[in-house]
C-alpha cells in the first residue's frame, strides 16, 4: 500500500513540477517524464524500503513483547 501511495504522490508532484516547468519555458508538457523519470524511481524506492522497514518495527515488536513477558515472569516468582 506504501508504494502505491508513493507513486500516486510521486506522480502527482512530478505531473504538478512538468506542468510549471513547461509553463515557465513556454513549451508543451511531456507528461512521460513524469512517469518515467519522476514516478517509477520514487515507487521502486519505496518497493525496496517498506519491506525492510516492517520487518525492523516487527523485531521490535518481537523483542519488546519478549521483554515485557520476562518481566511479568519475575514479578509473578516475587509475589
Amino acid at each position: 500500500m506504501l508504494t502505491l501511495l508513493s507513486f500516486a504522490v510521486s506522480l502527482f508532484l512530478g505531473i504538478l513540477g512538468t506542468l510549471a516547468g513547461a509553463g515557465l519555458r513556454g513549451v508543451r508538457p511531456n507528461m512521460a517524464f513524469a512517469y518515467r523519470h519522476i514516478a517509477l524511481p520514487v515507487a521502486i524506492i519505496a518497493a525496496a524500503i517498506v519491506p525492510v522497514a516492517a520487518v525492523i518495527m516487527e523485531v521490535r515488536h518481537y523483542r519488546r513483547a519478549r521483554a515485557l513477558n520476562q518481566i511479568e515472569q519475575q514479578m509473578s516468582r516475587v509475589s
